[in-house]
């Protein structure tokens, strides 16, 4: 769970941005747009093995 504490010092946008940045730090949107729909095994390994290869 990603958590921001807002301060006196912070500002409210400055704590938007690092939440954002942590957000995506921790893969949190990615494992949330993979999740939108569901994939069967079969189909995950394969994805799975397309983007190894790709890096």
């Amino acid at each position: 769970m990603v958590e921001v504490r807002v301060t006196d010092r912070n500002s409210f946008e400055k704590a938007l941005r690092t939440f954002k940045k942590l957000c995506q730090r921790e893969g949190f949107l990615i494992e949330l747009k993979e999740r939108r729909f569901y994939l069967k095994p079969s189909e995950r390994k394969r994805k799975k093995g397309k983007l190894s290869l790709g890096r």
